[in-house]
């Protein structure tokens, strides 16, 4: 772990992209996929949404298998079913979303000027049963990704389109997520670009570490390591604790800062998810 620390720092002080603090989100754009594109020539742009499995044909394989009987299958129907299973007042989730929120997941994370707040998907489903008199449900696992897993199973093929508006507050969001990917926490001292931008396709342990593009298309995703579906928000509280950080809360504002700039950065990729991992 020590030598993978010590080149994984190297890498970002010598042989990495770090994002220009005064850059607008469409030039950072342009030089997150430019990078990619460079470090990973032999993938096709579209497939990065695959995650690790697009960098490696070894472990693809493996997943292609597993994705003909994928295991997150009965999560889909399970959202669906909470999905249409109308709330004691007899509206449903359905009343709550665009059309009748089928379709509509790349349009998320994104930013309301009314409340001056990055707005998520599964925040929208709690929020849906809010106003509809009925109790949070928790985050991170469970219904709710359940729920999202149909979702986004209903959006795959949409492009993800996450639009930061010239609105100084959401500038300021989008800018948020962008230095928490990039700062550096925990005992490890190591930032979300340590892994996922300088040492993606590096090896730690016996796991290729996966390219930060695409990242959050195929989310929710079912994990081996799991038993089961979460969240993105899951996925950075685990993330945090591999390198000794203490985690935020589910769909904290710094995670949904994070989320924000994080799928913006999976802009012009369609929705792949929910998926299979390890």
């Amino acid at each position: 772990m020590k030598k993978i620390l010590i080149a994984t720092l190297v890498l970002g002080l010598f042989g990495g992209t770090t994002l220009s603090v005064q850059a607008s989100p469409e030039q950072d754009l342009k030089e997150f996929r430019d990078y990619f594109k460079n470090r990973f020539p032999g993938t096709p742009f579209n497939d990065f949404v695959n995650g690790v499995y697009s960098i490696d044909p070894a472990s693809r394989e493996q997943w292609e298998e597993i994705e003909e009987f994928p295991p997150y299958e009965l999560n889909i129907e399970k959202g669906e079913t909470l999905f249409n299973t109308p709330f004691a007042n007899g509206k449903s989730y359905a009343d709550c979303f665009d059309n009748g929120g089928i379709g509509i997941a790349h349009r998320y994370p994104f930013f309301d000027q009314e409340s001056g707040e990055v707005i998520t998907l599964e925040g929208s489903i709690n929020a849906c049963r809010a106003v509809n008199g009925e109790k949070p449900l928790k985050w991170s696992k469970g219904p709710i990704a359940d729920i999202s897993a149909y979702m986004h199973y209903t959006s795959r093929g949409e492009v993800i389109n996450v639009v930061v508006p010239s609105d100084p507050a959401a500038q300021a969001a989008y800018q948020q997520g962008k230095n928490h990917f990039y700062a550096k926490r925990g005992q490890l001292n190591m930032a979300c670009a340590d892994c996922h931008v300088y040492s993606s396709g590096n090896k730690i342990r016996a796991d290729l570490l996966s390219p930060a593009l695409g990242h959050t298309s195929g989310f929710p995703v079912y994990r081996s390591k799991w038993g089961g579906m979460g969240t993105l928000h899951r996925r950075y509280g685990g993330c945090n604790k591999q390198v000794r950080a203490k985690p935020y809360k589910a769909q904290s504002a710094e995670y949904k800062t994070l989320e924000y700039f994080h799928t913006y950065m999976s802009n012009g990729l369609e929705i792949n998810g929910p998926s299979a991992r390890k």
